[in-house]
């Protein structure tokens, strides 16, 4: 039997098919059992010989018969076959069959691999020849698209766009960069001059260097520190900037207000770390984690936890030595670090006397290859504070006490936190929506207009961004239509759900006004409730919401709903995300406070949404009107705003709606192709200014 359990393990173990089990038994009956082969060779050619007996058989009695057919058995004395020769049987015959059934499977794969490798050889054929097609093609679309961008350089200059000089650096860019500037610029022929221009001087930045590593040093960050103009500003900046392939990190105090829920991968970095304060060194935790695709530091202080432990971020009465401590802190970190930034850049007062801890003190340790950004969001916070505070931190008061660094102009007895930012910064950013650099200088400077005169050609003006990953109506996925200027057919859409949802009489020809309140709008309620009900006379549909917190402002607010009472206006006294896209998506106009809106960014978002932005104050019924500033240092948002919606009053965009709708059509048409998100006007001019600061 051994035979037979090798015999079967062994086709068991090779064949993909069930195991063989001998279906035989013991005879119950008397009746002989034989074993027979053909004489020849046909049922197992020749494997197995029985032309003698076996001693064992022999002894048994067995004897070798011929049947009348012809064939040789093997017969036991007593008409039984013994059972292994039986088995045996049975092993060969299915032996016999596997080997066939493999011989037949080995043809098969044999005749598959022959046209498989025939296939290959065709198909490989058919690559180089595609290839060799691709390489004459590829030639002259790159010598195309060169010339083309060649031309229009030569159509700049002729136009006055650039000068020469520049034209010459820009043909001299193409010719040194062909292939990047194909992969670039393949639909140049649908671009106007400015945007081609604004992209060659963009790749113009991007060839000279792979991308600037940037640092801010700031007091907020959205989402999870949100507490005014800072936030938005800083992740919508930075998550720009490395789409365009520079290299971005934040470090922010680690409030223990702060929404870590967004914070990915946060974790606690086991390193002994001290900074300065006080005159002593004092130990802090650094935290790390990922921000919306941005790399976030965290600095925890040890001795001073209530600092930073606190219900809110700021309004406290020690709040400069909080924040000094957290500047400080934050170059100690840098240094401890070993990192080598481009660019340090700051934002508001909070951190502005990083400029002269900076040059005073850190430069020397590392960081000479640095350089000083200074961002202002909010110039009438300016942190005045008693000259010896600045000791705290480190820096010498008497050396800074004077009218050229940090003396207040007005108060000169005391220390002007925000001046020592812009005195000791290489660049200064102001930003704005709507004003030029010299009506900030001149008019909007809050008792600096003698320090910004003095620095006037380090100061830029730029305006803020939205983001328009998530505020775009062509792929907005909370609408019911998605819509866009070349077909605006969804708007009309968007209106009548907008109508329908507030209960709103459903006519997609009524005009429909969406209004978004902060805590920060200064809006005259009686002002705003005599627009209102003068407009619903004529049948026009308002839609008030409110956003952040309920305050006492929302108490205002719930005071003009009932003075109103009109079934044309609806108030939603709590923001609705949701519900906000809808009314950009349903509205033709979009009332706001100001056309410089740094937090919500109202009115570049109705713009994209095909709803004008038309702005209320407090000075009349009408409004201060925003005129164009032919200043030649105006971004190119402020003048399209001004120029476009921001003459308007209230009632002149309604009479225009009614009585000349192809030019409004016009204008909404024309708004809603430009690009005011992060990524265009903001993004560029942070981008020069990273590269004017670098070559210093």
């Amino acid at each position: 039997m051994v035979v037979s359990t090798l015999t079967t393990t062994t086709f068991s173990s090779c064949f993909p098919f069930s195991k063989y089990i001998p279906a035989h038994s013991k005879s119950s009956g008397a009746h002989p059992r034989t074993l027979c082969c053909s004489s020849g060779d046909e049922d197992l050619n020749g494997l197995i010989n029985v032309s003698s007996l076996s001693e064992s058989e022999r002894r048994e009695g067995a004897q070798i018969v011929e049947s009348s057919d012809g064939k040789r058995c093997i017969q036991s004395s007593n008409g039984e076959l013994p059972a292994k020769n039986s088995e045996i049987w049975q092993l060969f015959n299915e032996a016999q069959q596997n080997i066939l059934y493999l011989d037949k499977q080995r043809a098969l794969a044999i005749e598959e691999l022959n046209k498989a490798i025939s296939e290959k050889n065709l198909l490989l054929e058919k690559i180089k020849e595609l290839e060799l097609e691709k390489q004459a093609m590829d030639g002259k679309d790159q010598a195309s698209i060169c010339w083309q961008l060649l031309l229009r350089i030569d159509s700049m200059v002729l136009t006055g766009m650039i000068s020469s000089e520049e034209a010459s650096k820009m043909r001299r860019l193409v010719m040194d960069h062909k292939v990047s500037i194909v992969d670039a610029f393949t639909d140049i022929l649908q671009k106007k001059d400015a945007e081609v221009l604004a992209e060659l001087r963009q790749f113009s930045y991007r060839s000279k260097k792979s991308g600037f590593h940037i640092v801010h040093i700031c007091t907020e960050m959205a989402p999870i520190a949100s507490f005014g103009a800072v936030a938005s500003f800083v992740t919508g900046l930075s998550q720009a900037l490395q789409r365009k392939g520079h290299l971005v990190e934040v470090i922010l105090p680690k409030y223990g207000s702060m929404n870590l829920n967004e914070v990915q991968g946060l974790r606690e970095i086991e390193v002994e770390y001290y900074s300065y304060f006080n005159g002593q060194l004092h130990g802090n935790k650094i935290w790390t984690g990922v921000v919306r695709g941005i790399g976030v530091t965290f600095i925890q202080p040890l001795y001073y936890s209530s600092f930073f432990n606190r219900e809110k971020a700021h309004g406290y009465s020690d709040d400069f030595e909080r924040f000094m401590y957290f500047s400080r802190a934050s170059l100690d970190y840098i240094v401890k670090s070993g990192k080598k930034p481009d660019v340090l850049h700051i934002h508001n007062w909070q951190t502005a006397l990083i400029g002269p801890l900076f040059w005073d003190i850190f430069v020397q340790q590392g960081l000479e290859g640095s350089r000083i950004l200074f961002t202002c969001h909010d110039i009438y916070a300016q942190s005045l504070v008693q000259p010896e505070k600045i000791a705290l931190c480190g820096l010498d008061p008497a050396r800074l006490h004077r009218p050229d660094r940090l003396q207040d102009s007005s108060n000169t007895h005391l220390a002007n936190t925000m001046k020592g930012g812009i005195v000791y910064s290489n660049k200064v950013v102001i930003m704005s929506s709507t004003h030029s650099k010299g009506r900030i200088i001149h008019s909007l400077s809050h008792g600096l207009e003698t320090t910004l005169n003095m620095h006037k050609e380090k100061l830029l003006v730029a305006p803020y961004g939205f983001d328009s990953s998530a505020w775009d109506p062509q792929k907005d996925k909370i609408l019911p239509e998605n819509y866009s200027a070349d077909d605006m057919k969804g708007k009309a859409v968007c209106k009548i759900a907008l109508q329908k949802k507030l209960g709103l009489a459903e006519n997609s020809s009524f005009i429909t006004v969406g209004c978004f309140l902060s805590d920060l709008s200064d809006v005259d309620t009686e002002n705003l409730r005599e627009i209102v009900q003068n407009a619903t006379k004529m049948g026009v549909q308002f839609i008030f919401m409110t956003t952040g917190e309920v305050t006492s402002r929302h108490k205002e607010l719930e005071s003009l709903q009932v003075k109103i009472e009109d079934e044309n206006v609806r108030f939603i006294n709590r923001y609705d995300e949701t519900l906000s896209h809808l009314i950009f998506g349903g509205s033709d106009i979009i009332l706001c406070y100001s056309l410089h809106d740094p937090i919500l960014q109202v009115p570049m978002k109705a713009m994209r949404y095909g709803a004008a932005p038309i702005a209320i104050t407090t000075n009349n019924n009408n409004g201060l009107r925003h005129f164009p500033d032919h200043d030649y240092e105006t971004t190119k948002l402020a003048m399209f705003i001004n120029s476009t919606f921001g003459y308007l009053s209230f009632s002149q965009a309604l009479d225009e709606i009614n009585n000349n709708p192809s030019e409004w059509n016009h204008k909404v048409l024309d708004a809603m192709t430009k690009d005011f998100s992060w990524d265009a006007e903001c993004c560029d001019i942070h981008i020069s200014a990273y590269t004017a600061i670098n070559s210093l």
